[in-house]
């Protein structure tokens, strides 16, 4: 029990295992903000580094459900269509990752709780992140780079790619597909990547291995109670907690600084 709990003390542990089953319902639910709830959770009383390999793992595992419930292939058609987006985000989570450990504890609170706070007061207020794309491919490009380059490293690389999906108007099902296979991609890629920057080694991955179960059955009880809530509703209640969440993170960053 020491080892999956990296050292830190019992009810820290068990606020993790709390903050991982609850990120796992609402993806279940709605489908995202999994990594933006989790990275926010652990970080509020974790180390950055210890709170990004925390979501690691889990993310992997509910990413993969995510990315096969329409099917394998399914899933390797989608990965064909969006192979831009694909291929700069995952070469892009590969270096950026390697500079994770470097940028301090202040500067990684806001790198997650700023955007997070802005993304999600622009869905509350109404404003499509939709963008007029001149041309797809280079935009395709440009977002999968600008993707890659926050996930490796906050672990949260879902906004610029939903940017990419509204603007091309892509529909309701094939958006929740296209989200799973990048989101699986993208998530291999990351523990691959910090497996070799060192903050998936030893305690950390321990500890982002016992987040995976909590996760799972949050998100199996997600899906479940997904099918019978207004939708609508809980996806706002989500973003007014990542509001709240992005602030926190803001709040902190402060009063470390």
């Amino acid at each position: 029990m020491d080892i999956l709990m990296a050292g830190m003390p019992a009810p820290a542990f068990m606020a993790a295992l709390a903050i991982a089953l609850f990120a796992g319902f609402v993806k279940g639910t709605v489908g995202f903000a999994m990594p933006m709830l989790l990275v926010s959770g652990l970080s509020s009383f974790l180390p950055p580094e210890i709170a990004l390999a925390g979501l690691i793992l889990p993310t992997l595992a509910t990413n993969l459900w995510q990315a096969l419930r329409d099917g394998p292939r399914a899933a390797m058609a989608t990965t064909r269509r969006y192979w831009r987006f694909v291929t700069a985000t995952l070469v892009f989570i590969l270096i950026s990752a390697q500079f994770a450990s470097a940028i301090p504890q202040p500067l990684f609170l806001l790198m997650i709780g700023v955007p997070m706070t802005l993304y999600a007061v622009l869905q509350l207020c109404g404003y499509s992140l939709a963008i007029k794309l001149a041309h797809r491919n280079r935009a395709e490009w440009a977002l999968g780079i600008l993707s890659g380059l926050y996930g490796g490293v906050s672990g949260i690389w879902g906004p610029p790619l939903l940017v990419f999906l509204m603007s091309v108007s892509v529909p309701k099902a094939e958006m929740m597909r296209v989200q799973g296979v990048i989101f699986l991609l993208g998530s291999v890629m990351l523990l691959v990547a910090h497996l070799n920057s060192g903050v998936m080694s030893g305690p950390n991955f321990t500890f982002s291995a016992a987040l995976v179960v909590p996760a799972v059955l949050g998100m199996a009880f997600g899906l479940k109670v997904g099918d019978r809530l207004d939708q609508n509703r809980f996806r706002r209640l989500t973003q007014i907690l990542l509001v709240l969440s992005g602030l926190n993170l803001i709040r902190r960053a402060f009063q470390i600084w």
